[in-house]
């Protein structure tokens, strides 16, 4: 306290501190990994394909995550294990929804013109149909792969039949 027995007044804020940094808690490789459920490896890999970029770093240039880079893992595993997405087509599809949502800000913005608003709209559809086209081949393997599991399983279930004894 100073001579006069008032509080210091509050420091001004650090006008070179991160602003996702001051609003939550970064998490360090180690703990990010583990929350996501990939390895620290497969952090930097995924920066370095250019699938995820760190909200922060450390001024020792130590990558920091926020809650919002977990969830963008969670979407890059969702998309390897429930389409079975290689990585080349998650960062398409990555890409289309970033974009995406830079188009929903433009088409929501009020300075924006309808020929301006038609021409986001015309191009928002062409992404999804591009996306739903992948979906779809990928739907159409997999549609291919069961059928023949099934096969497999008549001729297995066929030559169980033909084996057991007569009652």
């Amino acid at each position: 306290m100073p001579a006069s027995g008032t509080a210091d007044p509050p420091l001004a804020p650090d006008p070179s501190a991160d602003p996702v940094e001051e609003r939550e808690q970064l998490l360090g490789i180690g703990a990010a990994a583990l929350r996501a459920g990939v390895s620290e490896r497969a952090l930097r890999y995924y920066q370095e394909l250019g699938l995820l970029t760190p909200s922060g770093c450390t001024p020792g240039g130590m990558r920091r995550y926020s809650d919002t880079d977990l969830a963008r893992v969670a979407r890059i595993r969702e998309l390897q294990t429930l389409l079975g997405l290689n990585l080349d087509e998650i960062a398409a599809v990555l890409h289309n929804e970033d974009r995406s949502a830079e188009l929903k800000a433009l088409f929501l913005d009020e300075k924006t013109s309808a020929g301006e608003r038609r021409a986001i709209a015309t191009e928002s559809l062409s992404m999804v149909l591009e996306l739903r086209a992948t979906v779809e081949a990928k739907q159409v393997a997999l549609t291919a792969f069961l059928e023949d599991l099934d096969a497999r399983l008549a001729r297995i279930r066929a030559a169980l039949d033909d084996r057991e004894p007569s009652a």
